[in-house]
């Protein structure tokens, strides 16, 4: 019988940098709270050193689990990560990211009588022109980082992940919200436990950012 845990924490890995897989790691390892299971979803990776991923995993084999399978996107990965996931709450990690030490235990004081939340985050840029994003509705144009809904801020009951699935594409973080709102009592806050790291020249976001001005 799979051991029950408080909380589930979803991390998709796809070609990530090793030393910000790490950071990842130990930022959800070193929380003040730890009654968790970190599940890491490989999404395809052939960039990344899988053997030196699979050893550190290793010697965290009480908190992490590790699954592999073809490349088919971030949201379609958290999907399959929500299956195997035993939590009573289920949040996310983005792998180039990090939490805070008292992300966890705060996210959990201030979901008390909601559903689902999501945050606004610390964000590290190397210029003002990383607090902009393309905007949802139309991304040839930029809104900031504090008006968006984050994969890596959402924490919910579990009930809130089995009942909604993350579609594929672009904004897919702000469509689960959306639709939650429709079905579930939600809430965003200015917790900003959650370290989103912009200065990353290939991310995924800075990736489609890029992508879409010049398109425009």
């Amino acid at each position: 019988m799979l051991k029950k845990v408080k909380i589930s924490v979803l991390m998709t890995v796809f070609n990530t940098n090793l030393a910000y897989t790490k950071r990842a790691i130990d930022s959800v390892l070193n929380q003040d709270f730890q009654d968790f299971e970190l599940i890491i979803i490989d999404d395809g990776s052939k960039e990344n050193n899988r053997a030196a991923l699979m050893d550190y995993v290793e010697k965290y084999e009480d908190k992490i689990s590790y699954t592999r399978h073809s490349n088919r996107g971030q949201s379609e990965s958290i999907n399959r990560g929500v299956l195997f996931s035993t939590g009573e709450y289920i949040t996310i990690l983005d792998s180039d990211d990090e939490y805070k030490p008292n992300h966890l235990s705060a996210c959990l004081q201030e979901i008390d009588a909601l559903d689902l939340i999501c945050s606004t985050t610390e964000t590290i840029v190397d210029n003002e022109n990383d607090y902009y994003v393309p905007d949802k509705n139309d991304q040839t144009k930029l809104i900031h980082l504090d008006e968006v809904i984050l994969f890596g801020t959402l924490f919910g009951r579990r009930k809130v992940f089995t009942s909604l699935d993350f579609r594929s594409g672009f904004a897919a973080d702000a469509h689960f919200y959306e639709q939650a709102t429709q079905l579930f009592r939600v809430k965003k806050l200015d917790l900003r436990t959650y370290v989103y790291h912009r200065n990353i020249p290939n991310s995924i976001c800075a990736t489609i950012k890029k992508a879409n001005l010049t398109n425009a």
